[in-house]
């Protein structure tokens, strides 16, 4: 693939992506994503033969790992676990803010949405989800409870996320960061 075709591939995630982090899975029809992208469609078809699913697949696994790394960021640089949490809902809350409440967690909205009718779709959901606990049991590691730790602060990440978009206020992941310093201690 030439530099061009890879330029228009990337152009198509980037849309997908902004529209799936904003409404989900039904917000990232095919007619949208081309619209967004400025791509042909016969653009989309060449570079993504299976369709919408791989599309969406493929932008859940970058806005994954676009979180993962300032995760991980956040752990290199953090002194203690309860500071590097505090950072992680830091930074999802001002990536939160500055999109005007659409961008929560670029994986929830599509796995409420497709996991009991899409098993590839949920899959790579579980898969963001796993690398993000992995990111936290590493985080954690010594401490006896780090597996359960590690799944508990996610959830607490996860729901904090969700009532800062449905209320537009940070104020769910200030009181979540407060009281994961509690549990850690």
């Amino acid at each position: 693939m030439g530099q061009k075709g890879a330029e228009t591939r990337v152009r198509i995630l980037d849309a997908a992506q902004e529209l799936i982090e904003a409404g989900g899975y039904f917000s990232a029809g095919l007619n949208q994503v081309i619209a967004a992208s400025g791509a042909p469609r016969g653009s989309l078809y060449f570079h993504f033969p299976d369709g919408k699913d791989q599309i969406v697949g493929e932008s859940i696994r970058r806005a994954g790992q676009e979180i993962g790394t300032a995760v991980e960021d956040l752990a290199a640089s953090s002194a203690s676990v309860a500071e590097f949490v505090e950072g992680v809902l830091r930074h999802l809350g001002d990536r939160l803010e500055e999109s005007g409440w659409r961008k929560g967690c670029p994986v929830a909205t599509v796995a409420l949405e497709m996991a009991a009718v899409s098993d590839p779709l949920q899959q790579t959901c579980a898969e963001v989800y796993t690398s993000w606990t992995n990111a936290l049991r590493t985080r954690l590691a010594g401490r006896q409870d780090a597996d359960d730790l590690a799944v508990t602060i996610l959830a607490l990440i996860e729901g904090a996320l969700l009532l800062s978009k449905a209320h537009r206020s940070r104020e769910s992941l200030d009181r979540v960061s407060g009281q994961v310093a509690t549990l850690l201690r």
